[in-house]
């Protein structure tokens, strides 16, 4: 804005509220002074901007003799025109960034004016190699604990700017583009040694015990923030080797289509078009058919369209339920189970009882196992309880005796050997 005549705050703010309850603006009403001079140099348009803050630069890099006389400055900035030099030293000395001395008449730079200064050569200083920002307010972090007087808000902003810088490499590796993955790998290594500075100094700020709880859990917020942004290197050389994988490369010549399209984004809009002169003249050649793709149309035009409209979709007519007592139903055959419990029911009661090896061989494997695992349950008291032929075949008065040792049984065609053991009659409870 360039009006001499501002609008006063009170212009800004709803009908019915003060400036006094608004806690947000404590601040700012606390630092008027310093904003009223940083008004005075920013105020207009550029031109005015660059004059004030180079006669206040030049003014303030005298550092050996610091007072100077109306003649000194016009000497030392005699490529400026005098009439304009006057307007910009009245200006600053109107604003307080400059101090006239009647004693010696001389002018000198103001404290304010020294903190002006010192806040514009910060900012200068970080402009070349901090694109991201993250430089300055590491810098400015870092001085504030050096001097104990960190806030909840200067973390805030680092903790603001490193979500951003996040939230834009997260975008990039989302977007699968090779060329944005490497330009935000690209600013986390410009950034890297910010990263680092700032880790160093979020851990002095948290082992501080008289650090306030707010700013403390803000510097924890922090502190997560840097970790992923450390993390995120081997998020992006993941998303690189992925797009490696995929990369196609152009023949025998060495030549990927990476290179293809970074080739691509080097060239002007003019030499793109010069690439195509003449082109229209060229015959096409037939290579740009792909015959596999043709191949997969045809077939679905002359073969796959045809069959789904000669299929019948007519649903057929509605039948009724069948009843229950017609349907067949198959019942399960338990006469083996039955034969083997009558045979071992006819063993009960006998004297010379035979050996596993005699009485537990059927006619396959799965038969002979069957009646094996039958034989575990003898004396079983839950398998006893039951209703069935296995339960039957628990209550009967045997017991089964197992050897550690095997009995070969050569004849048989599928069971090699058997465990030693017999059945035994059980024992009487007591």
């Amino acid at each position: 804005m360039t009006s001499d005549s501002p609008e006063p705050l009170h212009e800004f703010l709803a009908p019915g509220i003060e400036a006094d309850d608004i806690s947000a603006l404590f601040p700012l009403l606390r630092g008027r002074d310093m904003l009223r001079a940083f008004t005075a140099l920013f105020h207009g348009g550029e031109g005015g901007v660059l004059a004030r803050l180079l006669v206040l630069r030049t003014l303030g890099a005298r550092a050996e003799a610091p007072e100077w006389s109306l003649q000194e400055i016009r000497e030392q900035l005699a490529y400026l025109d005098a009439t304009k030099l006057d307007t910009v030293v009245a200006r600053l000395k109107e604003h307080d960034l400059l101090v006239w001395d009647a004693a010696t008449t001389r002018y000198r730079i103001s404290p304010l004016g020294r903190k002006a200064l010192t806040a514009v050569a910060g900012l200068l200083q970080f402009d070349d190699d901090d694109h991201d920002g993250l430089g300055y307010i590491t810098a400015q972090l870092a001085a504030g604990q050096a001097m104990g007087r960190v806030g909840a808000e200067e973390l805030g902003h680092l903790l603001s700017r490193m979500n951003e810088l996040k939230d834009d490499f997260d975008r990039a590796v989302l977007s699968g583009s090779e060329h944005r993955i490497r330009a935000a790998a690209a600013s986390l290594d410009s950034v890297w040694h910010w990263i680092e500075k700032g880790t160093r100094v979020i851990q002095s700020i948290s082992e501080d015990p008289g650090l306030e709880s707010t700013t403390h859990r803000m510097a924890q917020a922090v502190g997560r923030a840097q970790s992923a942004l450390l993390r995120q290197t081997g998020v992006f050389q993941r998303a690189l080797n992925q797009i490696d994988q995929h990369r196609v490369h152009l023949g025998d010549t060495g030549l990927s289509s990476s290179d293809l399209v970074e080739w691509l984004r080097g060239r002007d809009a003019a030499d793109l078009v010069s690439q195509v002169d003449h082109a229209h003249c060229l015959p096409l050649p037939p290579r740009w058919v792909l015959d596999g793709i043709a191949l997969d149309v045809a077939e679905f035009e002359l073969v796959d369209r045809e069959r789904a409209m000669a299929e019948a979709t007519v649903l057929p007519p509605a039948e009724s339920a069948p009843e229950t007592a017609v349907v067949e139903t198959q019942e399960e055959d338990l006469s083996p189970l039955l034969h083997w419990r009558d045979r071992l029911g006819s063993l009960a009661g006998v004297a010379d009882l035979p050996a596993l090896s005699e009485l537990v061989p059927g006619q396959s494997y799965a038969d002979s196992a069957w009646r094996l695992s039958l034989l575990t349950l003898l004396g079983d008291r839950e398998s006893a309880a039951l209703e069935g032929p296995v339960a039957e075949i628990a209550r009967l008065p045997l017991q089964l005796s197992i050897e550690p040792t095997l009995v070969e049984l050569p004849h048989h065609p599928q069971v090699r050997a058997i465990s030693a053991g017999a059945l035994l009659p059980a024992a009487k409870d007591t």
